[in-house]
């Protein structure tokens, strides 16, 4: 009759624990953004996202520093430290569903006072094998064996938190993937930079030497009475302005090179490369595919997505918490007062075994804190994706814009340059003559210059677009 009660009572308690986490939800959802279904008018599911960084960049000099930077860079080894410690979460998560079994072995002494139960019990228990013996008391305990404990895992708690680890694991792969393709995107745009300034400062020594030359044409006139000292200030002036630029760009020269060096862990040198890269040819069509491709190809968006899921176990191995959990636990050894008699006789072998549900009743406010704050983190991890997503295609978008608008810009800028350097030839060939001043020589000179200066910006920006929208589409990491 006892034991019909306890099971009632076991029964009540598993019931009034049912029925009170039916109140807590844990299937939440939000507002979802659909994507369109074409970046443009084009459904070509072509996407260079798809192309190996190897392939898409074809300077051997520029693959030679992603190869080197993939190898030492410190953040690319990080994202791997960070697979590993996600990895011993899984196995950690794992063992935790299983039985623990642990070896045992322990000496002790009791001695018990002589009005009590257990001394009284002692003083007139006889050896099994000596009738005349009695149990000493202090009574020595000698314990050999093995102790085991399992949680029974009812509600998918452990299963879960074995989910959500897994998940962990699979973010922090892509986590590492995004690493490498920001890493593989940022060497090439600062290649493309470095050789952008490479090519500037070629053009400032050559105005610097136009420049010299109108220099000295100025001081011949001069001698000829035919110019003034002003005439000869403005050139010098100019000469030095163009001189400060040159002193500039080789400052930025060096702080590039020690940047790309940062990205290859390694202390400043020179960075081998070719300046006429710059100029290389490019497709004239760049295949970007569909917007549903994002989810797959960018590992950010991937990450994301993960970490939902990872979140979502969470929260359901939360909500298990508010069950009760049922162990088992059972030991198995021998045992004995004395040590001559722990392993000569099967008489000390001893067993125990004990299975227990234990349910909170009373102050949950820890289990309900945790609820809270796995519910919390999911729908962060959900809001996240959403702008994830929005960030891959506002990216995207950008960057087909840019390079439409780059390539007509360089249009421009390269006729713009064609005339402006005419212009100077006419300017100074007019100015040895007497039929232009000095005025039209410096303006045509400085108008040539920032000419030049600017295409060789628009070449360097639409190679960066490219780069940027390689890795937007979600290419370089593989």
């Amino acid at each position: 009759m006892r034991s019909e009660k306890i099971n009632y009572i076991y029964f009540i308690m598993a019931l009034m624990m049912i029925c009170g986490c039916k109140t807590i939800n844990s299937n939440l959802s939000i507002a979802e953004l659909k994507l369109p279904s074409s970046f443009n008018s084009s459904k070509d599911t072509a996407n260079i996202a798809k192309i190996n960084w190897r392939n898409y960049f074809k300077d051997e000099l520029l693959l030679n520093l992603i190869d080197t930077a993939l190898s030492k860079n410190y953040d690319v080894q990080i994202a791997l430290q960070k697979i590993y410690i996600a990895r011993s979460g899984v196995r950690f998560a794992k063992s935790e569903m299983l039985p623990k079994v642990d070896g045992g072995i322990y000496a002790g002494l009791t001695r018990y006072g002589k009005f009590t139960e257990s001394g009284q019990g002692n003083a007139t228990t006889p050896y099994p094998d000596d009738p005349d013996k009695v149990i000493p008391n202090p009574v020595q305990d000698y314990y050999l064996g093995l102790t085991t404990t399992w949680e029974v895992d009812i509600w998918g708690r452990l299963k879960n938190q074995h989910k959500s680890a897994m998940a962990n694991y699979l973010a922090s792969i892509e986590c590492k993937n995004f690493v490498v393709s920001n890493l593989v995107a940022e060497i090439a745009i600062s290649y493309y930079e470095l050789i952008g300034l490479d090519n500037e400062l070629d053009i400032i020594r050559q105005t610097i030497q136009r420049q010299n030359d109108a220099l000295n044409v100025a001081k011949i006139q001069k001698e000829a009475g035919r110019a003034n000292d002003l005439a000869i200030q403005q050139f010098q002036s100019q000469l030095l302005n163009s001189k400060a630029e040159e002193r500039e760009i080789m400052q930025q020269i060096n702080e590039m090179e020690n940047k790309i060096n940062f990205f290859l862990s390694r202390f400043p040198q020179t960075i081998e490369r070719k300046k006429d890269r710059l100029y290389q040819e490019m497709p004239t069509q760049i295949s970007m595919g569909i917007p549903s491709q994002l989810l797959s190809y960018r590992p950010d968006i991937r990450e994301a997505e993960l970490q939902v899921q990872a979140t979502r176990f969470d929260l359901n191995a939360a909500k298990a918490a508010f069950f009760p959990n049922f162990n088992i636990g059972a030991t198995l050894g021998f045992q004995s007062f004395n040590p001559k008699f722990l392993l000569s006789t099967p008489a000390s072998i001893g067993f125990s075994a004990l299975g227990g549900m234990i349910a909170p009743l009373i102050n949950k406010n820890a289990i309900k804190a945790n609820f809270n704050y796995a519910q919390a983190s999911q729908l962060t991890a959900m809001y996240n994706y959403q702008k994830v997503i929005l960030n891959g295609y506002v990216e995207v978008s950008n960057e087909l814009n840019s390079i439409d608008n780059l390539r007509e810009i360089n249009a421009y800028k390269n006729e713009q340059k064609d005339i402006l350097m005419q212009s100077v030839e006419t300017a100074n060939e007019l100015y040895k003559t007497g039929k232009a001043n000095y005025i039209e020589v410096l303006l045509a000179q400085q108008n040539s210059l920032q000419t030049q200066l600017e295409l060789i910006g628009i070449s360097k920006r639409l190679r960066i677009a490219t780069v940027n929208l390689y890795k937007a589409l979600g290419g370089g990491w593989d």
